[in-house]
Order: C-alpha cells, then sequence, then structure tokens
C-alpha cells in the first residue's frame, strides 16, 4: 500500500521560495514520451544556468532501469537507474504514452522513496499520472492533459483535478503538456530566481511570457477564436457525446444561429457545424489510437447514433478505417 501523503511530506522542502543555490534536480524520463515535453523541461534549466552568475539547476537523468529512455522520436537518454538513485531536491516525471506498462510496482515505490526523502515532487504529460498511482497526489490539486483530465478524475477520487494548464499544490507541480511544462519550469524560476530573471530566461525561447496557469487547456488553439466562437467552442468540447443543436449552441451564448455562423466563417474558415465534428472525429481519433475501447462505443462516446455513420466520417475524415488504423498502431507496437 502507498505511504499516506501526511506521512511524505513530514520532511519535505518548499522549493518555490527564493534561492540562489542550485536545485537539486532528478530528471526521470519513460519510454514513450514525447521529445517536446523532454526539452521542456530541460531547456529551461540550461538556459537558467546559461543566463545566471551561478548555476540555478544541478540535474540528473534517471531512468526506470538500466536501459537508455527511448523518446517517440527514438532519441535515447541514458541516465542512473531509479532504484539506484539517491536524493533529488526536485524529482520531474516526464511520460507519454504506455502509463498502464510503466506504472510497476518498481517504478511506483521508487517514486515514493524519492517523495519520502522530502523532494518536491513533479510531473508532466502523463507524469501527473504515475505520482497520482503512487498516491503522492492525494490530498493535492493536479493537472494532467487534456485527453486524460475525465479518466484521471475518475481513477484517482482523491485527487482535486484541475483542467489548468498547470497546477502547483505544495510540494506537487504539475502540467498538461509541453507548452504549460515551460510555464511550470518558468514558475519555479520566477520563485527561485524573480520574476525579471524569469522573463530573462523566456526571452531566450522568444516566448513572451506564460499564460495563467487556470487557463483551461483546450483540444484547439484559441488564437484566432472570438470571444464568442471560443465560447462555442468550449460548449462544443464539453458535449462530444450528445451534440448540441447549433440553435442551442447560440441559445446558451445569447447570440443567434446566423451571427454564430458569420464568426465561424470570418475567424476560423469553416462552419460551427464541420468545427464541431472536426472536434468529435479528433476525440473519436484518439479514442481508437489510445484506448482499447470497443469501436461502437468510440462511435457513441462521439456523439454518432450508427455505426455506419461513424465509420464513413472517421474514413473521410483520417483517410482509413477505424479498425485499420488500430490494427495498424497495434502493429507498429510489436
Amino acid at each position: 500500500m502507498p505511504q499516506r501523503e501526511s506521512n511524505l511530506m513530514k520532511s519535505a522542502k518548499n522549493i518555490l521560495q527564493p534561492e540562489h543555490r542550485a536545485l537539486k534536480t532528478g530528471l526521470l524520463v519513460l519510454d514513450d514520451c514525447n521529445t517536446l515535453s523532454f526539452a521542456a523541461a530541460v531547456d529551461p534549466m540550461r538556459a537558467a544556468n546559461r543566463l545566471a552568475d551561478r548555476p540555478a539547476f544541478d540535474w540528473d537523468y534517471v531512468t526506470a532501469g538500466d536501459s537508455p529512455a527511448r523518446l517517440t522520436s527514438m532519441l535515447q537518454v541514458p541516465g542512473v537507474p531509479l532504484a539506484r538513485f539517491e536524493q533529488c531536491e526536485l524529482m520531474i516525471v516526464v511520460a507519454g504514452f504506455q502509463l498502464a506498462r510503466h506504472a510497476r510496482p518498481s517504478l511506483l515505490s521508487g517514486l515514493r522513496r524519492i517523495a519520502g526523502t522530502g523532494a518536491a515532487m513533479a510531473g508532466i504529460d502523463g507524469g501527473p499520472w504515475l505520482l497520482a498511482e503512487a498516491g503522492l497526489l492525494d490530498g493535492h490539486a493536479a493537472t494532467t492533459h487534456w485527453e486524460d483530465l475525465e479518466n484521471f478524475a475518475i481513477r484517482f477520487p482523491q485527487v482535486d483535478v484541475r483542467p489548468d494548464r498547470f497546477v502547483a499544490s505544495d510540494t506537487r507541480l504539475t502540467s498538461g503538456g509541453a507548452t504549460p511544462a515551460i510555464e511550470m519550469m518558468l514558475h519555479v524560476i520566477a520563485a527561485r530566481h524573480g520574476a525579471g530573471f524569469a522573463a530573462r530566461v523566456a526571452g531566450l525561447f522568444l516566448y513572451d511570457g506564460p499564460q495563467p496557469a487556470t487557463r483551461p487547456q483546450s483540444r484547439l488553439g484559441h488564437h484566432r477564436h472570438t470571444a464568442l466562437t471560443a465560447r462555442a467552442h468550449a460548449l462544443m468540447e464539453a458535449a462530444l457525446d450528445d451534440p448540441l443543436p447549433l440553435a442551442e449552441i447560440a441559445r446558451q451564448l445569447g447570440s443567434s444561429a446566423r451571427s454564430l455562423q458569420q464568426q465561424f466563417r470570418l475567424r476560423l474558415d469553416t462552419t460551427p457545424q464541420d468545427h464541431y465534428l472536426q472536434l468529435r472525429l479528433a476525440e473519436a481519433r484518439r479514442l481508437v489510437t489510445d484506448t482499447d475501447m470497443p469501436l461502437m462505443q468510440v462511435a457513441m462516446a462521439t456523439g454518432f447514433t450508427s455505426q455506419s455513420s461513424f465509420a464513413r466520417a472517421f474514413r473521410t475524415a483520417h483517410g482509413l478505417s477505424a479498425r485499420d488504423l488500430r490494427a495498424s498502431r497495434a502493429t507498429a507496437a510489436e
């Protein structure tokens, strides 16, 4: 059984306070994590060290076992096996796919051991899922990638699940993906070295600065949206399994269907109906490739009333059937 959080927190140190000494960090990199998520953790530390008059971070790469971690780009990251890694002040877990395979008892006990030394624990992309499996997010606010938020909340009822881009909760930090991970790392840098220094680090990436941590994650970017289309988009995302009629969306927004049509045409070069369909089909593709859900359930979860209508729409959108896509992914994984 996992140790309870109250025991793990006894000697925990708050890393989010002014401190010029280098932060001793362990970066646990797991197979099948995204290269961008990995870089989002490493490059802010590297940039901070470049700009500081003394090292801001001192980090080691850590792996689940003796072999190097292989990223989805096929890059390999050698590191210290977790079983032999002794101590750090911040442990960052970077994970992507195959989370159930990674959640072995040895890895979860290793995370609990590191947390038991008083280290702050952070998760990026799929990392929060593994921290939660280890019992290390119980009683904390946390987030994970938007694709997994609903299942995450169901699986871990003791976690206060938020749709935020990143969440800092005492000595637990979690982010929903690569760009929010940069923002999370800048948050750590700002807390330890000041907002001005963090802004200089952000400037090295030509990054205009972090978004509010509490801004919800979304399947699609909002840079072309108006306030009206963004609100319509949010309503659509919340009702993928039971699509709302356009008139009902307009009514909830205090608008007219005609105005909504015009705004989508003007700003997104599409119709609200097609935008809604693309959201549903994007979610269908995720469920087909990332879960074992039966295809009929995938169809129902994305608002299709029949298997045949789902099959036609899926093939038109993605160029092959859902069954063939799932089979091709399974073959590639062998």
